[in-house]
C-alpha cells in the first residue's frame, strides 16, 4: 500500500481547481493524469522580463516590463488588427497591437489615461515600435507580484504556460515535507535543497541548477534501489548448484577455439551456476562477437548437472534460428533440444509439453510462449534471455516464477550499453563483455550516398548479384506505422523484381509466421539473392554469404540500430559492405551519426554517442520493455548521477539497515513517489 502521506500528490488531476472534464483531456495528451504528474511536469525553459522605465530601440527583440499609459485607439475595418496607442514616463509611444477583432476587450484592458504594467516582446514596426499580444497588463497596484523570470512549460492545445504554472502551484502545495532519504555527507558536499524545496524552486526559477540536480538524484537514486532490493531478494532466494563435470562439452565438435573473451565469460557463468544463489548476469557483446556461443556452453553445464535450460528469443525467426545451430550443434551429441513458439498447436505443441514435463527435452528454445501458463518443466535450471533490452525487470521477475526453485539466468543483449545505462537498467546483475572479435570477422566497409544516386546503386547490386553474392535491402521506418513501412517495402521490392525477377524476397513485419519463414529459406538457401526486409533482419539473422546491405533513408534510423543491421553482413569471411542511403535535407545529428557509422565498427563507442545524441529511453528500447523512463533526469545527468545515486543505494542496504532503519523509511518513500515499488515485490512483505 502507498503510504498516506503521498495520497494528495496521487489523487486524479481533477482534484485540482479549475480542471474539470474538458480540461483535463489537453492534461492528459501531456501525460498529466494526477497531481504527481503536474508537479514533475518541470519547466523545458524560461522567459526574463526587463525591468524598463522608458523605451529603448536597443531593447527590439527582448521581453520587457514597464508602465505605460494608453492614450489612442485604432480599431481596423472587420476583423483587423485593434492598436492601442500608449506612452512611457518620457513620452516615447509604442503601439499594443491585438488580432481577433474583439475591440471592446481591449478598451476595458486599456482604458485611456489610466496607466498599466505592461509585459510583452518590443518589436520595430518600421521606424516605431510595438508589442503584439502583450503577455500581461496589469493595474499598477497589481503589478508587483510580476515575476522577473516566468517558467515556460512543454505544452497542448488547449493549455497555456500560465494555466499550467497555476495548477503546479495548487500541486507544490499538495506537496507533504518528507523526510531526507540522501546520505548526509552527499547532500551537504552538493549543496543540494530538501525535495520539497527542490520542487517549488525549480518551477519558480527554472535556471536553478541545484534543484534540477536534486530532483533528478532522487529519480534516479530510487531507481538504482529498487534495483539493488531485486538483486538482493534474488541472491536471498537459495536456488540449485548446477556444477557440470564437462562430459557432454567435450564432445562439442566447434569449428574455431574460444576467444579471450568467451573463455573468460564462460569460466565466469561456470562460478555462478555452482553457487546456491540463482545467477543473474548480463552479457553485452558487439553483433558478431560469439554470444550464440557462450549461451551453448552453459546450457551444457546445466544439461551436464541433469537440468533442463531454456532459450528465449524476441522474434519467431531468431527463436527458429536458434533451434536449428543448437540440433545441428547438439544432436550428434545426444542433447535434446526442442523449439516452441506461438504458432505450435495440436499434437507437436503437446509432444513438445510432454518431454518437457518428462524431462526428455534437454533444452526448450522459443519465444514468450515458454513461459505461458500449461507450459511445465520436469526441472528448469538455467534461463538464457536473448536481446534482453526487450525484456523489463518485471518480466524478468516473471521467468523466475517457473520453477520450483528459481533458476540461474543470463541475459545477452548484442545492443553495446553505455555504463551508466547499465547501471540504470540492470543495476541487479553482474555484467560480462564480450570485447573481442572470433577469427573470421572482418571489418565492414560502410559508405555513405546521396538517395539521388539510387540508380547507381542498383547497378552495383547487378554486380554483387553476377559475382554470386547475396545482399539485404533494408527499408525505412516511415513514421511510426507498420502500414507504412510495409507500403515502402512492397515498393522497393516490386521495383528491384522489374530489374531481378524472382531473385527478389521480401520480408516484413505483417506476414503470417509460414510466409516469412519461407522467405527466409529462401535466402539461407540462396534461392533469391536480394532480400527485402524492414526492420524485422534486425536482430541474429544469420547468412554468411550475404556481404552487402542497403540501408534506405539512413538518416532515419538510430545509432545503434544502423549498427545492429549493419552486422547482418560481415559473416563469413572476405570484404562486406554497407551502403547507407541518406536524404539531402540531413539534420546535424544525422550527419554526426552517418559520420560515425562511416568511421567506426566498435560497437561500444557507438553506443555511448548514441546515448549522447538520442537520450537514455530511445537507446534502451524502453518503449518496447515497458520499462518506465526517467522524467526527471536528463541523459547529460545520468553520467554524473548514476554512480553517486548507485554508492548512496549500497550504502543505504549495507550499512545503514536497508528499508528498516530511518533513512530506509524515508527511502521506502522515495519508491512510491518516484514509482518504482513495482519491480520490488519484498516491498510489500515488509
Amino acid at each position: 500500500m502507498r503510504p498516506q502521506l503521498l495520497n494528495p500528490l496521487f489523487a486524479e488531476v481533477t482534484a485540482l481547481k479549475g480542471v474539470g472534464a474538458a480540461m483535463a483531456k489537453p492534461l492528459d495528451r501531456l501525460g498529466l493524469s494526477r497531481v504527481v504528474d503536474v508537479a514533475f511536469h518541470l519547466p523545458s525553459g524560461w522567459v526574463d522580463r526587463l525591468p524598463r522605465d522608458t523605451l529603448d530601440m536597443a531593447d527590439a527583440g527582448r521581453i520587457i516590463a514597464i508602465t505605460l499609459t494608453p492614450t489612442d485607439y485604432r480599431l481596423s475595418a472587420g476583423r483587423g488588427p485593434t492598436r492601442v496607442q500608449a506612452q512611457d514616463a518620457a513620452g516615447n509611444v509604442v503601439s499594443l497591437v491585438y488580432f481577433g477583432g474583439n475591440a471592446g476587450w481591449v478598451k476595458k484592458l486599456l482604458p485611456l489615461g489610466e496607466p498599466r504594467r505592461v509585459s510583452g516582446k518590443l518589436e520595430t514596426y518600421g521606424q516605431s515600435l510595438q508589442i503584439v499580444h502583450p503577455d500581461q497588463v496589469l493595474p499598477l497596484e497589481e503589478a508587483s507580484g510580476l515575476p522577473e523570470r516566468e517558467a515556460v512549460y512543454p505544452l497542448s492545445e488547449g493549455l497555456t504556460s500560465r494555466r499550467v504554472a497555476g495548477l503546479v502551484e495548487q500541486a507544490i502545495e499538495r506537496a507533504p515535507e518528507l523526510p531526507e532519504w540522501i546520505e548526509p555527507s552527499l547532500r551537504s558536499t552538493r549543496g543540494w535543497p530538501s525535495w520539497r524545496e527542490a520542487l517549488a524552486r525549480i518551477h519558480a526559477d527554472p535556471a536553478d541548477a541545484k534543484a534540477r540536480q536534486r530532483l533528478a538524484y532522487d529519480e534516479v537514486f530510487a531507481n538504482q534501489l529498487a534495483l539493488l532490493l531485486v538483486r538482493g531478494e534474488a541472491r536471498a532466494k537459495r536456488g540449485r548448484p548446477l556444477t557440470g563435470d564437462g562430459s557432454v562439452r567435450a564432445r562439442l565438435k566447434l569449428p574455431y577455439a574460444p576467444t579471450g573473451a568467451q573463455a573468460r565469460t564462460i569460466a565466469e557463468i561456470e562460478g555462478d551456476l555452482a553457487q546456491v544463489q540463482p545467477m543473474l548476469r548480463l552479457l553485452q557483446g558487439d553483433v558478431g562477437s560469439g554470444k550464440t556461443l557462450v549461451a551453448i556452453m552453459a546450457l551444457l553445464i546445466a544439461v551436464e548437472a541433469g537440468a533442463q535450460g531454456a532459450l528465449l528469443a524476441p522474434t519467431e525467426i531468431l527463436a527458429r534460428q536458434h533451434g536449428e545451430t543448437l540440433t545441428r550443434l547438439l544432436a550428434p551429441i545426444g542433447v535434446n533440444v526442442a523449439v516452441l513458439t506461438g504458432r505450435d498447436k495440436g499434437r507437436a505443441r503437446e509432444a513438445t509439453l510432454m518431454g518437457l514435463a518428462d524431462g526428455s527435452i534437454d533444452i526448450l528454445v522459443g519465444t514468450h510462449a515458454i513461459f505461458q501458463e500449461g507450459v511445465g518443466y520436469r526441472d528448469l535450471g538455467l534461463v538464457v534471455v536473448d536481446e534482453q533490452h526487450r525484456f523489463g525487470v518485471a518480466q524478468r521477475m516473471m521467468l523466475q516464477a517457473k520453477a520450483q526453485r528459481p533458476p540461474h539466468l543470463l541475459v545477452m543483449t548484442a545492443t553495446p550499453i553505455p555504463r551508466t545505462l547499465t547501471l540504470a537498467q540492470y543495476g541487479e546483475m553482474d555484467v560480462s563483455r564480450l570485447d573481442e572479435m572470433p577469427p573470421g570477422r572482418e571489418l565492414i566497409e560502410t559508405r555513405v550516398v546521396s538517395e539521388d544516386r539510387l540508380d547507381e546503386v542498383v547497378d552495383a547490386l547487378a554486380r554483387h548479384l553476377s559475382n554470386g553474392g547475396q545482399a539485404y535491402w533494408v527499408c525505412p521506418l516511415v513514421e511510426e506505422s507498420e502500414k507504412s513501412d510495409l507500403a515502402a517495402a512492397e515498393a522497393r521490392a516490386e521495383g528491384l523484381r522489374q530489374r531481378f525477377g524472382e531473385r527478389v524476397g521480401l520480408v516484413h513485419g505483417r506476414m503470417k509466421a509460414p510466409e516469412k519463414d519461407a522467405a527466409m529459406a529462401d535466402f539461407q538457401a540462396a534461392r533469391t539473392g536480394v532480400l527485402v526486409a524492414t526492420t524485422v533482419i534486425e536482430v541474429g539473422v544469420d547468412v554468411p554469404n550475404a556481404t552487402l546491405i542497403v540501408i534506405e533513408a539512413a538518416d532515419r534510423f538510430g545509432l545503434a540500430q544502423l549498427h545492429q543491421l549493419r552486422g547482418r553482413v560481415g559473416r563469413g569471411g572476405g570484404t562486406s559492405r554497407c551502403l547507407l542511403l541518406r536524404g539531402n535535407a540531413l539534420s546535424e545529428t544525422s550527419r554526426s551519426r552517418l559520420a560515425l557509422m562511416r568511421e567506426s565498427n566498435d560497437g561500444f563507442r557507438i553506443a555511448e554517442e548514441d546515448l549522447r545524441l538520442r537520450g537514455a529511453g530511445e537507446i534502451l528500447g524502453t518503449r518496447q520493455s515497458g520499462e518506465m523512463q526517467f522524467r526527471l533526469a536528463t541523459p547529460e545527468m545520468l553520467d554524473d548521477l548514476m554512480p553517486a545515486a548507485n554508492g548512496d543505494a549500497r550504502l543505504l542496504v549495507d550499512r545503514d539497515g536497508g528499508l528498516h532503519g530511518p533513512r530506509g523509511e524515508a527511502a521506502r518513500l522515495a519508491l512510491y513517489l518516484f514509482e518504482r515499488d513495482a519491480a520490488v515485490g519484498l516491498l510489500r512483505s515488509g
